[in-house]
């Protein structure tokens, strides 16, 4: 059963022909995407397109057709086990600069390989592959 569900998204930019993605470094030191939690009444694409605002200053993210995937993990809160599923779509900005929110410590565009590099778990790199071999089929 799942506990929490999130919703975020691989955000790129178009610099030069290859496309940079943006990663996140996390107060707890990791690098990852921006996500967060699904608040209330909103769909998977309202609460990544937020959480993305909130945590890059971000607004025109404009989601690709036919890329969703969703990664499930377990995290301790306290002493209880939560299981997460994080929806995560890929979108596309113009917006280079970024407004880090108290969550992160910094932030980085890379392009794929370096990005595989600074990540720091293994299902956001499978993600930035699956994002990768989605754009190249386009």
């Amino acid at each position: 059963m799942v506990d929490e569900r999130s919703a975020g998204a691989v955000l790129f930019i178009h610099a030069g022909q290859e496309p940079e993605y943006l990663l996140l470094n996390y107060t707890a030191g990791h690098w990852d995407f921006p996500k967060g939690n699904i608040e209330l009444g909103e769909t998977e694409h309202e609460a990544a397109a937020r959480e993305i605002q909130e945590e890059t200053g971000i607004t025109d993210v404009e989601f690709l057709a036919g890329f969703e995937q969703s990664i499930t993990y377990r995290y301790r809160k306290a002493r209880r086990l939560v299981e997460k599923e994080v929806v995560l779509f890929l979108a596309k900005t113009n917006t280079r600069h970024v407004t880090i929110s108290h969550e992160h410590i910094g932030y980085a565009w890379k392009k794929y390989d370096d990005a595989t590099r600074l990540l720091t778990y293994r299902n956001a790199k499978d993600l930035l592959a699956a994002a990768r071999d989605h754009l190249r089929s386009r």
